[in-house]
C-alpha cells in the first residue's frame, strides 16, 4: 500500500454477480477497505491478483474452471505476500482445514458476511487467523475428540492435479479440452482420470461428478 492510499486493496472472486455486488457494498463502505478487482472464477482471480497488486483476495470455494481452494494454493505459491480469505456457504470442518492448508488466513460464511467479513479482512492483513465464531467451539471439540481416539486429521483423497482434472471432467470437458486448459496431453488426462476412478472406487464420469459435487468442486 502506498503512502497516499493506506486502504486495503481487495480482490473479490465469486461466480455469482449478485453476491459480488453485495460483498463489494460491504467492503467499499469501510474507510480502510476498497475492492480493486472482481473475478468470476479461480483462474481469473489469479490473473487479476497479479495485475492489480491486491493486498487481500476474498475467494468463494465453488467456482467454475478453478475453485477457490485451488486458486488459494496457486496464489500462495506465486504471491506469498498476498493474504487470502475463503468466503463460502459451506459450514464444513473439512473445508476449513483445506482452506488453511491452501494458505488462507480465514474462513467466513456468506450467511454472516455482513457481520464477520470486515473484521476478517482486517485480521488477515494483520496476519492473524480468523474463524467464524460459531465454528470455534465445534472445531476445538472435534479436534480434541480425534486426539482422544488417537485419530489423525483427514488426508486429502486426491492430489492437486487430480483435483483439477476431476473438476473439469465433472464440468463436462473432454480430455482434449482439459489437456488444452492444463497444457498437458489428452493421453495424460486419460491416465489421470483412470487413476481417479481406481483411487476413488468409481466406474464412470457420473460417479466422478457426484463426488465432485460432494467435495464442493462444482455446484449441483
Amino acid at each position: 500500500m502506498s503512502a497516499s492510499d493506506t486502504r486495503i486493496r481487495v480482490l473479490l472472486a465469486d461466480d455469482h454477480t449478485l453476491v459480488r455486488r453485495g460483498v463489494r457494498l460491504i467492503l467499499d463502505g469501510e474507510d480502510d477497505l476498497t475492492v480493486v478487482a472482481e473475478a468470476g472464477d479461480g483462474a481469473e482471480a489469479i490473473a487479476r491478483a497479479r495485475d492489480t497488486g491486491a493486498d487481500l483476495a476474498v475467494l468463494d470455494i465453488a467456482m467454475p474452471r478453478m475453485t477457490g481452494l485451488q486458486a488459494a494454493r496457486e496464489l500462495s505459491r506465486r504471491m506469498p505476500e498476498l493474504r487470502i480469505l475463503i468466503l463460502t456457504m459451506y459450514d464444513s470442518e473439512q473445508y476449513f482445514f483445506e482452506a488453511l492448508k491452501a494458505g488462507a488466513s480465514g474462513y467466513v460464511l456468506k450467511s454472516v458476511a455482513d457481520r464477520d467479513l470486515v473484521e476478517a479482512c482486517r485480521a488477515a492483513v494483520r496476519d492473524e487467523p480468523f474463524v467464524y465464531p460459531g465454528a470455534e467451539r465445534a472445531l476445538v471439540r472435534s479436534y480434541l475428540d480425534r486426539l482422544h481416539r488417537g485419530d489423525s486429521l483427514p488426508a486429502r483423497a486426491v492430489t492437486d492435479r487430480e483435483e483439477e482434472i476431476l473438476k473439469l471432467v465433472a464440468e463436462g470437458h473432454t480430455s482434449k479440452e482439459i489437456g488444452e486448459l492444463l497444457f498437458i496431453s489428452a493421453k495424460t488426462v486419460e491416465r489421470h482420470r483412470a487413476n481417479l476412478l481406481q483411487k476413488l472406487g468409481m466406474r464412470d464420469r457420473l460417479e466422478l461428478t457426484r463426488y465432485a459435487i460432494r467435495a464442493g468442486l462444482i455446484e449441483p
